[in-house]
């Protein structure tokens, strides 16, 4: 009974996001969207039962956090951390319930199948950095296992780049009792959004671990070096950990 008990719990906290977004996302103050979002996504990580571990202090204010990438868990996860403007596949804001929710919290969605389409996102990226917004991203492009990282990909780090923005590398990383590495978690190959979600509400014990990394506030003219540097940090990190 515990299973349907939490997808009750889960798609009332999903409405009353809807609720809350009936007020613009972008016409709140800075805190009060920050506030909003940290206790919204902290209360969906204790209505799925996931204990959060945080190591390191983000910097306040602008900034490009750059993650790898596991599970749509990923995002409730910094935001319950780090609120964050994250760039997304569009196909997200297609996703029931969900997909309203993150376009007002003011997702960037990226058309991936139109190659012209990112250098529109880094100019929307841009703006949010200089406008004083924290804009996140998955630079592995897709979800991996948990087990080893995807090469990480450059592009989406030119925005910092064109508008000197600090990077905060953040490594995440999912347990539960006898897996340093989840199975449970990772939103990979075929699997559905609804096969993933019963699998993390029918797991016992898992946790995430979020590392905030040191931050980079050098000005990096090469994107694939500082992409290179992100992800030999992110990976340290998560080796440590396992």
């Amino acid at each position: 009974m515990l299973a349907p008990w939490r997808l009750l719990r889960i798609a009332l906290h999903l409405i009353r996001g809807l609720w809350l977004a009936r007020i613009p996302y972008l016409d709140r103050t800075p805190h009060q969207r920050d506030d909003l979002v940290r206790r919204w996504s902290l209360r969906m990580l204790a209505i799925l039962d996931i204990r959060l571990e945080v190591q390191g202090t983000a910097r306040p204010g602008a900034k490009l956090i750059v993650a790898n990438h596991v599970s749509w868990l990923d995002i409730v996860a910094i935001n319950a951390v780090v609120p964050a403007r994250f760039v997304s596949k569009a196909e997200v804001a297609t996703w029931p319930l969900v997909g309203r929710m993150v376009t007002a919290a003011g997702t960037l969605y990226l058309q991936r199948e139109r190659r012209r389409d990112a250098v529109r996102v880094l100019g929307l990226m841009a703006q949010a950095l200089r406008e004083g917004h924290t804009v996140a991203v998955f630079p592995e492009g897709t979800t991996a296992n948990g087990h080893q990282l995807l090469p990480f990909h450059a592009n989406m780090l030119q925005a910092a780049i064109d508008v000197a923005a600090p990077v905060q590398p953040v490594a995440l990383n999912y347990s539960e009792p006898g897996q340093p590495i989840s199975s449970a978690v990772a939103f990979v190959g075929d699997t559905t959004l609804a096969q993933s979600l019963w699998r993390v509400i029918t797991a016992r014990g898992l946790t995430v671990h979020l590392s905030i990394l040191p931050l980079q506030v050098d000005r990096h003219a090469d994107r694939r070096a500082l992409a290179d540097l992100l992800q030999s940090q992110i990976d340290q990190r998560l080796n440590e950990l396992r």
